[in-house]
């Protein structure tokens, strides 16, 4: 009979042995098994984690699990002490963290331990795109770090009075606690993470093992001398330097959290984000990204020309994924955005991948589909048909690529075709309508099940250009709405409200 939960060996509630094969309920009504390899490594004071939407066992050796727990706790005291200390120390911090990014010598440091992480990362095939800190992201942190300075405190902000007789109300913003980031390969998130200390909170990063050399330096020769000169409180913001997945896992599975924050590819967030919401914590995700441009017949060739050039200019969550061009414009258009993709690709210097819908072969050079191109991917160059046809999976899925722009190509027999599509296919994250019509333009914002739409170019998607703050993370809705916020994420917007009563008259009463 296979091992039960009773077989466990457990002292006073602790489990301290595993049975391989041992059945876990899940979900409410699955079972799932410990598979051999977890069963053989756990020790006496290990975790296990059951992910109750999938089913999957995860192992958090009891080392990751008491340095995760140590760091959570340095945080959640910071977060204390940082209620008493004056805005000007958050200030001094911004300014110092950003004069030692600016630091030649510094920099230096960082960027030898990024070229390391990034030959290690290109060795193991990893894609390197999001790696690189180069000097435009090192630009980017330290305009981030001055957005944050030059911002005006929230904390201890009044945004509402209800007046009664006697008495008043106010409604006061406040910090809400530690915050846990677990990020892939992206080094510049340590500039945008600390942004939840302008609204009084304190962070806890885990970074992936592509990054965590470039992070490791950022933080030991930048961020932990600034906290220190500033003044603010050990453990404010914290990297926790493990290179195992556990790490992560541990974290957000740690109730002291108030909010829990992932980025990076989808299945890993989507495990990160199932821990934190079944610990009780609220999550701010995005994992699946890819942004959808639909054209109509009203919309002119130099718009269609622009937002598909200038969509493309990298690989990130909200570069341009499927186009949708309307079939009366089609033999119009569709020539107007495969060369505008074609001359982002010779600017990238890797050429160009459309995957074509069925039915739009006709409008796609045939030449097309026979004429090879140098495809960059993370693994190295490949050669592939430049097009190739592709069934109704096309339309949901996010092409990864490295430098050599890659889009899904459809045509759809009206506006309202393409916004369907867009609901039932993507992730509903970015939409744009390319239009010279005023009211297709407002029904495609009210049909389209997205957080994002706009009228051109889809990169507009970023809290640092959008909204002039560093973003913390971008959500879609692919999960459903947010409630009471955008879906850009910003250390400004990382708050509670809470309520303070004041009585001119002291016999007031219910």
């Amino acid at each position: 009979m296979a091992a039960t939960l009773e077989h466990a060996n457990a002292v006073a509630g602790a489990l301290t042995h595993v049975p391989r094969g041992m059945q876990i309920p899940y979900g409410g009504d699955r079972v799932t098994r410990v598979p051999d390899a977890i069963a053989d490594a756990f020790r006496p004071g290990d975790r296990l984690i059951v992910v109750q939407t999938t089913g999957d066992v995860l192992h958090i050796p009891a080392a990751i699990y008491a340095e995760v727990e140590r760091a959570v706790a340095r945080a959640r005291r910071a977060f204390a002490e940082l209620s008493t200390l004056p805005d000007e120390r958050i200030d001094s911090f911004y300014d110092a963290f950003a004069a030692r990014l600016a630091d030649d010598d510094v920099w230096r440091r960082i960027a030898a331990a990024n070229d390391d992480d990034v030959q290690r990362a290109r060795a193991r095939g990893r894609s390197t795109v999001r790696l690189v800190a180069d000097a435009k992201m090192r630009a980017k942190m330290i305009e981030g770090l001055h957005l944050w300075r030059g911002l005006p405190s929230r904390r201890d902000a009044v945004v509402g009075t209800i007046e009664h007789e006697g008495w008043l109300v106010e409604e006061i913003v406040g910090g809400l606690g530690v915050i846990g980031f677990v990020f892939e390969g992206r080094p510049n998130v340590f500039a945008d993470a600390t942004g939840v200390l302008r609204s009084g909170n304190t962070a806890v990063m885990r970074i992936g093992r592509d990054a965590l050399g470039t992070a490791q330096v950022i933080a030991h020769d930048a961020l932990e001398p600034a906290l220190r000169e500033s003044g603010l409180p050990e453990g404010a913001v914290t990297l926790i330097e493990s290179p195992e997945h556990a790490a992560g896992w541990a974290l957000f599975a740690n109730s002291g959290l108030a909010l829990a924050v992932a980025r990076g590819s989808g299945a890993a967030v989507a495990q990160l984000g199932a821990i934190a919401r079944q610990t009780g914590t609220p999550v701010s995700l995005h994992g699946t990204g890819g942004a959808w441009i639909v054209a109509d017949s009203t919309a002119d060739e130099r718009t269609l020309d622009c937002a598909v050039y200038n969509s493309l200019d990298s690989k990130k969550c909200n570069t341009l994924n499927t186009l949708c061009v309307v079939e009366d414009a089609a033999e119009r258009l569709v020539p107007v955005a495969l060369a505008a993709l074609r001359r982002r690709g010779e600017h990238l210097g890797h050429g160009y991948k459309v995957h074509v819908m069925a039915g739009v072969e006709r409008f796609v050079p045939a030449e097309l589909f026979t004429t090879a191109a140098n495809v960059l991917r993370a693994e190295g160059p490949v050669e592939e048909p430049i097009a190739e046809p592709i069934g109704d999976e096309g339309y949901g899925h996010e092409w990864e690529w490295e430098a050599t722009p890659e889009i899904t190509l459809a045509v759809v027999s009206e506006v309202d075709e393409a916004a369907r599509l867009f609901n039932e296919h993507s992730p509903h994250f970015v939409a744009s309508l390319l239009s010279n019509d005023a009211a297709a333009h407002s029904r495609f914002f009210r049909t389209v099940d997205s957080p994002f739409a706009g009228n051109g170019f889809t990169r507009w998607v970023d809290g640092q250009f959008a909204l002039r703050r560093p973003e913390l993370g971008l959500s879609n809705w692919q999960h459903g709405r947010l409630f009471a916020r955008s879906g850009i994420l910003t250390g400004d917007g990382v708050f509670t409200v809470r309520l303070r009563a004041i009585q001119s008259d002291p016999d007031v009463h219910v």
